[in-house]
């Protein structure tokens, strides 16, 4: 008796879960994960790509060492023409320079430190603030998810960009609050955890609503366990899953507002090396210095694309059903 292609295929990845003696050989929740994701391979390079780009970011000085370039913030006019028009990408300087002689390459490279900084960090903030009132929102529910999911809905009505424009045009000068708020990395992440948190909190709430009703929990409530035991122990591990995949999917995002602040002009500034105020700088001299907003621009592309296409690959990974 034969059989077809597709019955034999069942056959094959029943197969796959034996071991040598023909036993079924028992797999981890990570040995599953790992299974799934590395048969993506798009999601395998994109996670390479953000590794990549976490080592640059650590080791800027190394890298800028390695390649023989300037520092970031070394000047040099004589690498502008008679008229005071930067040059272009040669060998010394493969990116080009700006109109102050400043190498390309090696603000891009600085850049990645500041974006993936501002990216990360904010995340952090906002996931560790949305998942507590999150599940604090759903497991009590009544008054407290009332009280809690306003305060939500009054945060996403606050546009970032217009909350971003606003202090830094107060604070651009001397600051606000004796100096305190300043435009700035710290600003930036602030503003970012400010007005993402909101998202996280809602998908968080939205499970834990589903997930307090689960037998596991009236087993753990019948053997006398706390409500923070239950939330801690039982609801919250969980969640493990959705909120490493919204997190991941969210730094890009995070990423972009930064870049888009620092466009604004009220973001990071110089001299500073930022993609956002770069591509702002290059924007008078494009027609004649195309490198000094094509460079930056083609390192903000890849990172938000790296990140993107490594969170939908997280997502089908830890998907059970994609098993």
């Amino acid at each position: 008796m034969s059989f077809t292609t597709a019955e034999a295929r069942p056959a094959a990845e029943t197969l796959d879960f034996l071991d040598a003696g023909g036993d079924v050989a028992a797999r981890s929740p990570l040995q599953l994960f790992w299974r799934r994701f590395r048969k993506d391979r798009v999601s395998v390079v994109a996670g390479g790509v953000v590794i990549v780009l976490i080592v640059i970011a650590f080791l800027a000085p190394l890298v800028i060492s390695i390649l023989g370039l300037p520092g970031p913030n070394v000047e040099n006019l004589n690498l502008t023409d008679s008229f005071g028009s930067p040059l272009g990408p040669s060998t010394a300087h493969p990116f080009g320079v700006d109109q102050l002689g400043e190498d390309v390459a090696s603000r891009v490279i600085y850049g990645t430190r500041v974006s993936l900084e501002v990216g990360i960090l904010g995340t952090a903030i906002s996931t560790f603030i949305g998942v507590t009132v999150g599940l604090i929102a759903g497991f009590y529910r009544g008054w407290v998810d009332t009280l809690l999911s306003r305060t939500v809905d009054v945060v996403l009505s606050i546009p970032i960009l217009l909350l971003g424009i606003g202090i830094g045009a107060a604070c651009s000068v001397k600051g606000c609050l004796g100096g305190t708020i300043e435009p700035g990395i710290g600003v930036i992440i602030f503003l970012i955890a400010f007005a993402t948190w909101p998202y996280m909190a809602r998908i968080v709430r939205g499970l834990v609503l589903s997930l307090r009703e689960r037998e596991f929990v009236e087993a753990s409530r019948g053997l006398g366990a706390s409500n923070w035991r239950i939330m801690l122990r039982e609801i919250l591990p969980n969640l493990t899953a959705p909120i490493i995949v919204y997190a991941t999917l969210q730094i890009p995002t995070n990423i972009l507002i930064e870049a888009a602040l620092s466009f604004l002009g009220v973001g990071i500034r110089p001299p500073t090396a930022s993609w956002g105020q770069m591509i702002a700088s290059a924007t008078p001299i494009f027609n004649t210095a195309w490198w000094y907003m094509v460079f930056p621009g083609l390192a903000l592309l890849i990172t938000v694309l790296a990140f993107n296409l490594l969170g939908d690959g997280l997502r089908d990974a830890l998907n059970p059903r994609n098993a």
